[in-house]
């Protein structure tokens, strides 16, 4: 596919009352998406958090996560009809995620939906502290390529856009997009997400999609705050966006912002780009091998 609509999210973290309640909203903007003629739109990390608000939000943490992590097949089952009704591939943000009868250990997953009714997921695969300290999630230990009638893509899920080698691994293997789903709640966090995707897009020459969450649960002290801003992000060249930013979301509002993406472009810019980083880092290893500390 040489044009490709996408919408990525601002998501909105309300409380609700009712899982039909989480259900409405997310079948809303999809079908807003779809409106817009998308065929592809992203979810963040941990949008489905708002179910806590079902739930005792007064016992720690940890147990939260676990009972929230009961949801996954409710949500599942929503995401796969969505995509199916609707003609999209849908990016589903994260979801604490229990691999039964095991019920203690928890992990981090993005669900990546397709219209004809398969289905894969990409773990989280480097925690952060809160994470790994408070929630007690664990890691997944492999990085996929998803191919796609709409192209090969590659997602990292908020703090694992920081590892610069996982993009390259996937761009390598022909991935053109690359999907970032994050959840931050402070600037801090979100510029480092955000200055890291706009990274993976120029060393990779590859299209990042970014979606955030924004709003407020504030009788869930461990995800009262989100700080988001959606984006799509393009390679710095001049058969891109100004500043290699296509389109980008007002902070903190709650919105959807849609971008076109010109894959026949990447090809182009791979092949024949002002310079050309993707192919030139072959050499980076032998490089690297051969490192040297000079003493001054």
């Amino acid at each position: 596919m040489s044009r490709l609509r996408v919408a990525s999210l601002q998501y909105y973290m309300r409380p609700v009352e009712r899982f039909e309640q989480f259900a409405d909203q997310v079948e809303s903007l999809v079908w807003t998406a779809k409106d817009y003629n998308c065929k592809l739109m992203v979810f963040p990390e941990y949008f489905t958090a708002q179910l806590l608000t079902l739930n005792n939000v007064k016992v720690p943490i940890k147990e939260q996560i676990r009972h929230l992590a009961k949801y996954e097949e409710r949500i599942v089952t929503l995401m796969k009809r969505l995509s199916n009704e609707s003609g999209l591939y849908i990016v589903g943000g994260t979801l604490p995620a229990m691999d039964p009868p095991d019920e203690v250990t928890v992990y981090n997953e993005c669900y990546i939906y397709s219209p004809n009714g398969n289905w894969d997921v990409q773990g989280k695969l480097h925690m952060t502290r809160f994470e790994k300290e408070e929630w007690i999630i664990s890691p997944h230990k492999k990085m996929k390529v998803f191919d796609t009638e709409i192209g090969k893509i590659a997602i990292t899920i908020c703090y694992d856009v920081e590892f610069p080698e996982l993009v390259r691994a996937a761009a390598r293997q022909g991935a053109y997009l690359l999907i970032v789903p994050s959840s931050t709640d402070d600037r801090q966090g979100f510029l480092r997400v955000r200055y890291c995707a706009q990274a993976r897009a120029i060393e990779n020459q590859m299209y990042v999609v970014h979606s955030g969450t924004v709003g407020s649960l504030p009788m869930v002290p461990a995800v009262s705050l989100n700080y988001g801003q959606a984006s799509i992000l393009t390679p710095s060249d001049f058969a891109f966006s100004r500043d290699g930013i296509l389109a980008e979301g007002i902070p903190n509002q709650e919105s959807m912002v849609i971008g076109d993406l010109d894959m026949d472009r990447i090809v182009e810019t791979r092949e024949s780009g002002t310079v050309l980083p993707l192919t030139d880092s072959m050499s980076t290893a032998e490089v690297t091998s051969n490192l040297e500390v000079v003493n001054l």
